[in-house]
C-alpha cells in the first residue's frame, strides 16, 4: 500500500498497488490513442472513450465533488473524487507510471474499481474482448 492518504480520513488507508493481471496485459500489450488515431484516420488528440471516463468519474463520486471530504456520508458514494484523486496518483507514479495520459487515468480507475470489488477481473476481460470483437468487426 501506498504511504498516501486523505487529510482527516478515516475510512481509506491508502492505495493498493498491487498489479492486477488484466490491467497488467493492456498496460503492456496496449496502445495508446495517440498511436492508433493516425492508423484510422482520425486527427482529434482525445480519445472518444475519454467523456466517458470523466463521467465515469464524477458518477461513481456522486456529491463528494462538491463537499469536504469530512461531510461525506459513508457510503454516500462509490469512490469519493478525493479517494480517486490520490490513487490515481499513487498509481501513476508507481505502476502506470509508463503508459501515457489518458490511458493512465482510464487504468488507474479500472484498477480503483477492480480494488473495491465493483466488477471482477473476468468479467473486466470478457468486456474488453465483446469490445475487441466489434471493433474488429469495422
Amino acid at each position: 500500500m501506498s504511504g498516501n492518504n486523505v487529510e482527516g480520513s478515516g475510512g481509506w488507508q491508502g492505495t493498493d498497488i498491487t498489479p492486477i493481471p488484466v490491467l497488467e496485459e493492456v498496460r503492456i500489450h496496449g496502445r495508446a490513442w495517440e498511436e492508433l488515431a493516425p492508423q484510422y484516420g482520425v486527427t482529434n488528440p482525445d480519445p472518444p472513450w475519454k467523456i466517458d471516463l470523466e463521467t465515469t468519474c464524477d458518477m461513481l463520486a456522486a456529491d463528494s465533488c462538491v463537499k469536504s471530504y469530512d461531510e461525506i456520508e459513508p457510503g454516500s458514494c462509490v469512490l469519493p473524487a478525493l479517494e480517486r484523486r490520490a490513487e490515481e496518483d499513487d498509481l501513476s507514479e508507481t505502476i502506470y507510471a509508463d503508459v501515457p495520459f489518458p490511458e493512465r487515468q482510464l487504468l488507474a480507475l479500472a484498477h480503483s474499481m477492480l480494488k473495491r470489488g465493483l466488477f471482477t477481473e473476468e468479467e473486466l476481460a470478457r468486456q474488453m474482448e465483446i469490445v475487441g470483437q466489434k471493433l474488429k468487426s469495422v
